[in-house]
């Protein structure tokens, strides 16, 4: 149960983040032992490419601590939304964290908030949305593929999130959310290839005090057909955007000053003592040489309160 509160020791079962570097952390579980492929159960070794760790000696360690590698050493550390990200079997493609911080905001999920999602994929933001909604919230997170959406509801439950979501297997785009969730949503988010095909389901979804949406595309034309969607059903504030993180080269250079002084005056011939050059230092920004890839649109709008529609 890392995920469901923070907590100071390492307990058997413990999903944990062994850090090693900033590009290079793994996820394992803290049991002592594991069933090999022929069914014998065996001591629980991790091979990482600074060594090997026995996992029993990480079992009662306080989570932040160094632990040693066979020809290193390593941090042991309490698994947030954001580390899970970056170390999560990836099941799908996955959205990362510049595309959801702006999610998150947008949609103004809070505690207690009721969220719809379709589809779960790999649960990279279901865990975003489940920390955002404890501890009076809810999350309805929706998948078309079985396999996906039991592997998910697994792992919700051991991460002890599964009284704070239900996992369903279904084809919103043609069966929709279901009528027992009709105006009980305060925010709907799509990550569909047809994303336009599950806004009339969406519409129903949002509670009639209204809501916020969005849509995740890869391309631009899915974008444009959610946004006709999205007006023919009377949604208002219809934005899309790219969010692109940069990294600025950040630099202090020093440049001479150029001394005019000698405009004023008759030049004086008699000395040819040379003066220092003057110098100042200056802070400076520039881009890097490679620019970030293309993830994805963002579509976002609102729908107004049942009486204002």
């Amino acid at each position: 149960m890392s995920f469901l509160k923070p907590k100071d020791v390492i307990d058997e079962g413990d999903t944990v983040i062994l850090y090693i570097s900033v590009n290079s952390m793994h996820v394992i579980e803290a049991t002592p032992t594991i069933v090999n492929k022929k069914g014998e159960t065996i001591e629980h070794i991790f091979q990482t490419s600074f060594g090997a760790l026995k996992v029993r000696n990480i079992i009662g360690v306080k989570y932040g601590s160094r632990v040693e590698l066979s020809k290193g050493y390593a941090y042991v550390l309490l698994p947030n939304p954001e580390l899970w990200t970056q170390t999560l079997p990836h099941r799908t493609q996955i959205i990362y964290t510049p595309d959801i911080s702006m999610i998150l905001h947008q949609l103004e999920v809070r505690p207690g908030s009721i969220v719809i999602e379709s589809g779960t994929g790999s649960g990279s933001l279901s865990h975003y949305f489940l920390r955002a909604v404890k501890p009076h919230g809810h999350l309805h997170t929706f998948d078309f593929h079985e396999a996906r959406a039991n592997q998910a509801r697994d792992e919700f439950k051991h991460h002890g999130l599964g009284d704070f979501v239900t996992v369903y297997h279904r084809d919103v785009c043609e069966n929709g959310f279901g009528e027992e969730l009709n105006g009980k949503a305060d925010a709907v988010f799509l990550d569909l290839p047809a994303p336009q095909l599950a806004v009339p389901h969406a519409y129903k979804a949002l509670k009639d005090s209204g809501g916020r949406f969005c849509s995740f595309s890869p391309c631009i034309e899915q974008s444009q057909r959610c946004c006709a969607a999205l007006q023919e059903l009377g949604f208002t504030e219809i934005q899309s955007y790219e969010i692109l993180q940069q990294e600025d080269i950040v630099k202090t250079k020093t440049f001479p000053v150029m001394n005019l002084e000698f405009l004023k005056t008759e030049k004086d011939t008699s000395s040819s003592t040379k003066q220092p050059k003057e110098t100042m230092k200056i802070l400076t920004s520039s881009a890097p040489p490679t620019q970030p890839g293309h993830t994805g649109f963002l579509t976002f709008a609102t729908l107004q309160p049942a009486f204002l529609r």
